[in-house]
């Protein structure tokens, strides 16, 4: 039987459209349709962000199986069986994000993204990406890049060390959510000793 490894969103009471999940637990339903019936998920994490938006939302991974139906337009998958993961939070989130791009995806020396809800990803070296509308995320992966976001937004950056002949090798990563008071908005920051440092332009 096919399994799919997926991530799902849910509200501060880890419900989705009214169905109380737990976390562990085993759910089966007799028919699968998007937006219609089953248990949904997305295969692409930053399609969760689409459903449940950052600011009060709740994230798992999840494994779904049984029969499926997916979605036109994003990665959205419908399916009969579900059992709920470990709960993964808004950085978990956005790391398993940054894997599944990096995995699949290339980008160009730079992103930028300001619609609602929208993800700007960059894993090019002195690289930035920039998202504007709350909800959004600004991702990058390469050596001495940069990100900044509105309020509301995130932002995950990824530190790396000094070129080993071979890469610029990872040597952390970390998200937040911007919010004015800890992180200024339409800042641009890079990471520095796994803290967030201001980029001054």
């Amino acid at each position: 039987m096919e399994t799919i490894k997926s991530f799902k969103g849910f509200n501060k009471d880890l419900k989705c459209r009214d169905f109380q999940y737990e976390i562990g637990k085993e759910y089966e339903t007799e028919r699968a349709e998007c937006c219609e019936s089953g248990f949904h998920a997305c295969e692409n994490p930053i399609d969760v962000f689409s459903y449940y938006p950052p600011a009060d939302s709740r994230y798992c991974e999840v494994e779904q199986s049984g029969e499926f139906d997916r979605m036109n337009g994003d990665s959205k998958v419908a399916s009969t069986k579900i059992k709920i993961g470990g709960e993964i939070g808004l950085n978990g989130l956005i790391k398993a994000f940054v894997k599944f791009t990096l995995e699949r995806v290339k980008f160009e020396e730079a992103a930028t993204n300001t619609g609602f809800k929208s993800a700007a990803t960059n894993t090019g070296n002195y690289s930035a990406a920039t998202v504007g509308k709350g909800g959004s995320v600004a991702t990058v992966t390469g050596y001495q890049s940069k990100a900044r976001a509105s309020i509301g937004s995130a932002i995950c950056i990824c530190e790396r060390g000094e070129w080993n002949g071979q890469e610029y090798p990872l040597i952390g990563i970390k998200a937040a959510i911007i919010d004015g008071k800890k992180l200024k908005a339409d800042t641009f920051y890079t990471l520095k000793n796994g803290e967030f440092v201001e980029v001054k332009e």
